[in-house]
């Protein structure tokens, strides 16, 4: 996912936040998870503890699986997730 389609979703979920907060909620774990990756990395790396750094390597892709996850449910009926039109209007 590029920084403007994270920023697409976060504009979207404030706007809706008052008729979605656990969507809201959501969203910002997954990207407490996404920046946990980005900081822990180097830490991981320089400290070498390769089991750290494969677990914040993962945390890399939080938002794109998250995105992902949400789209096969909203595609198979199972969840409706009303911001996934953000990211193919761009």
């Amino acid at each position: 996912m590029t920084l403007q389609q994270l920023q697409d979703i976060k504009l979207w979920q404030v706007a809706h936040k008052p008729e979605n907060p656990l969507e809201y909620h959501a969203w910002d774990g997954v990207l407490t998870a996404w920046l946990l990756g980005w900081m822990g990395e180097p830490a991981a790396l320089i400290l070498w503890w390769p089991g750290m750094a494969l677990g914040c390597a993962v945390l890399f892709l939080a938002p794109t699986l998250y995105v992902a996850l949400r789209r096969s449910l909203h595609r198979r009926g199972r969840l409706r997730c009303d911001w996934l039109g953000t990211l193919e209007r761009r």
